[in-house]
């Protein structure tokens, strides 16, 4: 575990897969992915509190102690196996399973399932000893040791023989044990390092061959000719610098390798899954938004994933709603919280907070809630990090409130939860945008125009929904299709490439609506600007030519039916209609151009707002949206209260640490509490409610 917040800030993410590693020696039955055809995996009217376990922290006669008190809480579910593969295997090729074996066999007899996470990462110190190529070298060419988790070079090839070897054996061991339900892969990958040895180099450049095919093709996509940096041929190919300086189309491709190369891990062992395991779906905890390297899940998830996983430390509701639905991506199966908040580094806890949080995930889809972790932390990076029972033993207030989730949720499953109503709305949100946005430190321009965060940018697209009680996906338009939504936004969307623009096209062709804010369609999928009107690719789908930006000197006032609505970014663009037309227009700007346009293309409509993402704009426009596309508010709450209705019943959440009072109309009677409540439900410090 590593502590986290809600905020995807420090995204390090590509994004195009093209595959980087040889081909899977294994071969793959015809099984997909989907849950579908699966009865017997985890679905409707199932839902799992528990937690995550490290027996190897632990006595057996802790062990006992432990799962008594798991049992006697209620919990249905635990997460083993991550952190530890030197336990399973203390020296090359010596397995030792036994212990673990038993420690299952208690967690059944105890009426506990349970995930097993294959535990790729960290590799134990005696394969770095053994083979130096898993060894990280820094960009600098300094040999780093494994001082520290995740310090792994996931690309060498005697890491992934060797991985593979540990996930074949425990898939074979633990595919039919009666507890198992499922499998993870390499906690929280995506927190590892870019490794810089002259084998990384050459698997980089193997890698550009594929995707450009000749050195023509690479020094137009690199723009080579700037600055006298003409490549000639393949060994004058260099690693670019993660930290910096470079110009943005090589770092581009930099961290689409990466990506590739994570992904290429993950699936190898998904190969070994299907062979071995096809009885189990997978349920990792990933971290694509590590910013040291990440990868780019949200155009990979369907090949590695069966549900959208996460460990969930949230801060800011909105953006632990937006960082939820991104982890469930395009899956149609629930989100699971591998990790989930309960105390942690620092943090003994606060009452009542973590079951606010689990009834939180219930609205966002959620289906498990595995808290991080058991027992408290006595050493090593994470000592004084506080779980459920104390370092000496003593299970602390949160087991009695993880045993009311428990349950209460046993009711919860019975009125139709874990959600599965597929959402109406689409918000964009691409890794390959966030890269490009946020470039390494050195000459480099690109920082000077586009001046926003793009994730918060993305947010703040996602913010209206999150307040208005209606769910959004958040997914990438150029991977996942949009003819499931009514409404589709692109906030920032700096990069357009190929699929992106297709997918829009076709869309607003066949009836789709799109909205698409400034900052949007400025270069191609090799990060260069492109020398056609803006927006690429798609000016004719949005009927205009934006080129023109400026930034005011005072906010932003626009008029938009009838009311005039002042903004909280200066930048704006002059839009040269052609056949858009003005929804709305600056009103203190010198042009007083169009700020909002509407076009007509197809059977859709395409919209374009000529400044970056914000709520005091994009609101009132997707609220006046809302009636012509069929899109229905949800309940209707004050600041901090979230709520959603759920086969006739709401849901209220209060995620504030102040009581706040709902109203409503008529009488309800509570589910949880078995009041009566006449027209109003005061909800305590994070009181949650379900009414009926």
């Amino acid at each position: 575990m590593h502590r986290r917040s809600a905020s995807l800030a420090a995204i390090a993410l590509a994004f195009v897969v093209f595959s980087g590693v040889a081909p899977n020696s294994l071969t793959s039955p015809a099984s997909a992915q989907s849950a579908v055809g699966h009865p017997e995996w985890p679905g409707k009217g199932q839902l799992f509190v528990g937690t995550c376990y490290q027996p190897v922290d632990r006595s057996p006669e802790q062990i006992r102690q432990d799962i008594a008190i798991m049992k006697a809480a209620g919990f249905n579910l635990v997460r083993m196996g991550d952190l530890s593969w030197d336990s399973f295997e203390p020296e090359e090729g010596r397995f030792t399973f036994e212990w673990f074996d038993k420690v299952i066999d208690q967690m059944h007899q105890a009426g506990i399932r349970v995930i097993v996470d294959i535990p790729g990462e960290p590799a134990p110190i005696w394969m770095h000893k053994s083979y130096p190529g898993v060894d990280i070298i820094n960009q600098d060419g300094v040999r780093i040791n494994a001082a520290s988790r995740y310090w792994d070079n996931i690309s060498d090839p005697d890491y992934r023989r060797l991985a593979k070897r540990l996930a074949q054996k425990m898939m074979e061991r633990y595919a039919r044990n009666p507890a198992v339900i499922a499998v993870g892969y390499d906690n929280e990958i995506g927190n590892g390092h870019m490794s810089y040895s002259a084998a990384d180099r050459d698997r980089f450049v193997a890698w550009l061959k594929r995707r450009y095919g000749s050195i023509e093709a690479l020094n137009k996509a690199w723009a080579t000719q700037r600055w006298s940096r003409r490549i000639n041929s393949w060994d004058q190919v260099d690693l670019p610098y993660e930290r910096g300086p470079g110009p943005n189309e090589r770092y581009l491709d930099l961290r689409r390798y990466w990506s590739d190369d994570t992904i290429g891990a993950l699936e190898d062992l998904e190969a070994v899954r299907k062979q071995y395991a096809p009885n189990l779906p997978v349920a990792s905890n990933f971290w694509p938004t590590a910013g040291t390297k990440g990868f780019d899940y949200l155009r990979s998830w369907e090949k590695i994933s069966t549900y959208g996983a996460q460990g969930f430390y949230p801060g800011d509701p909105g953006g632990a709603a937006f960082e939820a639905m991104s982890n469930r991506a395009g899956h149609d199966t629930p989100l699971w919280f591998n990790e989930f908040t309960a105390g942690g580094g620092g943090y003994y806890g606060t009452p009542g907070r973590s079951r606010m949080w689990a009834y939180f995930g219930l609205i966002y889809y959620t289906q498990t809630f595995l808290a991080w972790t058991f027992n408290s932390h006595i050493g090593g990076e994470e000592q004084a990090l506080f779980g459920l029972v104390d370092h000496d033993g003593r299970p602390s207030w949160k087991v009695d409130e993880f045993a009311q989730i428990a349950r209460e949720f046993q009711t919860m499953k019975t009125l139709g939860f874990p959600r599965y109503r597929q959402p109406e709305v689409a918000v964009n949100f691409s890794f390959q945008n966030l890269w490009l946005t946020s470039p390494p430190p050195g000459p480099n321009t690109m920082p000077e125009y586009f001046k926003g965060n793009y994730t918060g940018q993305a947010q703040t697209a996602f913010r209206p929904f999150f307040e208005d009680n209606i769910d959004a996906a958040v997914i990438d338009v150029g991977h996942d299709a949009l003819d499931r939504y009514k409404l589709a936004i692109l906030p920032s969307t700096y990069v357009m490439d190929e699929p992106t623009a297709a997918a829009v096209r076709k869309y607003v062709a066949n009836g789709g609506t799109v909205i698409m804010t400034g900052y949007s369609a400025k270069v191609d999928e090799t990060g260069k600007w492109f020398e056609t009107s803006l927006p690429g690719r798609l000016s004719d789908v949005f009927g205009l030519r934006t080129n023109a930006f400026y930034r005011a000197e005072q906010p932003l006032k626009v008029t938009f039916d009838g009311q005039t609505l002042t903004g909280s970014d200066p930048y704006y663009e002059v839009l040269e209609l052609g056949t858009a037309k003005p929804l709305a227009t600056f009103s203190n700007t010198p042009q007083k151009s169009a700020a909002i346009t509407v076009n007509h293309f197809g059977k859709g409509q395409a919209i374009y707002v000529a400044t970056a993402p914000q709520t005091e704009l994009l609101g009132p426009l997707v609220r006046s949206l809302y009636p012509a596309l069929g899109i229905k508010r949800g309940p209707a709450t004050p600041p901090g209260v979230i709520a959603r209705e759920v086969d006739g019943r709401t849901l209220y959440v209060n995620t504030t640490p102040s009581p706040i009072t709902v109203s409503f109309n008529g009488v309800k009677t509570g589910v949880l509490s078995h009041k009566r409540y006449a027209g109003t439900i005061a909800l305590a410090s994070y009181g949650v409610e379900l009414v009926q």
